[in-house]
């Protein structure tokens, strides 16, 4: 994608300031070309106005999205793969069309002005439609396909769901190739919107109205530990459970991971000796350490007596948030990405009877 290469020379090389129609009266259509990504604002109008919007290079408005996600103009370039300049120059364009400074410096962050929010739901319904257009694709036959998904996952979801699922897909489409990638609470929706993601499956808050989420199962909890370092003679107490130091997985900034909504709403404070990304580390962790290890039951009925821990229940009602499943708007009528989204709840409904 290169800059706006069209200058009105009246104005000491400088972009003019003209309203959009003279612009297109003048004939000078600006030439802002390549992008591969974007989403933002619409104007409606109705029929279109096909002279109006001859001069108005429409990648601008992935230029606008860009900026809307990232409130950066140095991300925003990186994100649609050109150079800083080029993008501060198709900023510049924008002001001056739509007369409105749009993005603000405050600090380090871009601010979008009142008319930039305003645009940008609209932008953002233009984009994803045309993205839809676009990707229009031939019935998708699973049986000749040849493809990789990736797929992310949070916390203990990839150890469940991977290893069924490429048995499903190997009896039933064996040219179809699943990879997983570790996808954060914090990291998921970026994931999603730079294609490093097709979908993901895992413990996620809602996204806003670019994602779409359908609601897999709730979980439910149970503790770990190594017998020998820890007696609850008379069965895990609230007390010592409370009392006890703790190994928990987390894949958030909160050391309490997915707990950490569930114990305050509670009014509940756990002594947390460490947290891991990887529940493989707490189950070790529990093993050779006097902790108690609080993990999704599925996991700890599977893998806690190869570390030779005890399971029981938690002496608390931890409501942690249900399993789901979330994707793009853009992908949600796309026939490949429905396929494979759909090969997913069989494989979830035999797991959840082991």
């Amino acid at each position: 994608m290169q800059s706006i290469r069209r200058i009105d020379k009246k104005h000491n090389g400088q972009p003019a300031s003209k309203p959009l129609k003279e612009h297109a009266a003048a004939g000078a259509p600006l030439q802002l070309v390549g992008a591969d990504h974007g989403e933002s604002h619409e104007r409606e109008a109705s029929p279109i106005d096909h002279f109006n919007l001859r001069s108005f290079d429409l990648n601008l408005m992935l230029v606008f999205d860009a900026l809307m996600q990232e409130r950066s103009v140095t991300k925003a370039a990186v994100k649609l793969r050109i150079q800083q300049p080029a993008m501060s120059h198709s900023l510049s364009t924008l002001r001056l069309l739509l007369q409105d400074e749009l993005f603000v410096r405050v600090g380090q962050t871009m601010r979008p002005t009142p008319r930039a929010h305003a645009m940008a739901v609209g932008v953002n319904q233009v984009l994803s439609q045309a993205h839809r257009i676009l990707l229009t694709a031939q019935p998708f036959d699973p049986s000749r396909e040849e493809r990789i998904f990736r797929i992310g996952f949070s916390n203990e979801l990839e150890v469940i769901l991977m290893p069924p699922l490429a048995t499903h897909l190997h009896k039933h489409a064996s040219g179809i190739r699943v990879h997983a990638r570790a996808a954060s609470p914090e990291s998921v929706f970026h994931m999603l919107d730079d294609h490093i993601i097709d979908f993901a499956v895992g413990c996620y808050a809602e996204g806003t109205s670019r994602y779409r989420r359908k609601e897999l199962f709730q979980q439910s909890l149970s503790c770990c530990y190594n017998p020998k370092l820890l007696k609850f003679p008379r069965g895990l107490t609230q007390k010592e459970y409370l009392a006890a130091r703790h190994a928990l997985v987390s894949q958030k900034q909160e050391i309490e991971g997915c707990l950490d909504a569930a114990l305050k709403k509670l009014d509940l404070r756990l002594d947390v000796a460490m947290a891991a990304p990887e529940f493989l580390t707490v189950l070790t962790a529990a093993a050779e350490s006097p902790f108690i290890a609080t993990l999704p039951t599925r996991i700890a009925k599977r893998y806690a007596r190869m570390f030779g821990l005890k399971v029981c229940e938690v002496p608390f009602n931890l409501e942690v948030a249900p399993i789901a499943m979330i994707w793009t708007a853009h992908a949600d009528k796309e026939p490949a990405f429905e396929w494979i989204r759909e090969q997913v709840c069989p494989v979830i409904a035999a797991a959840q009877q082991l």
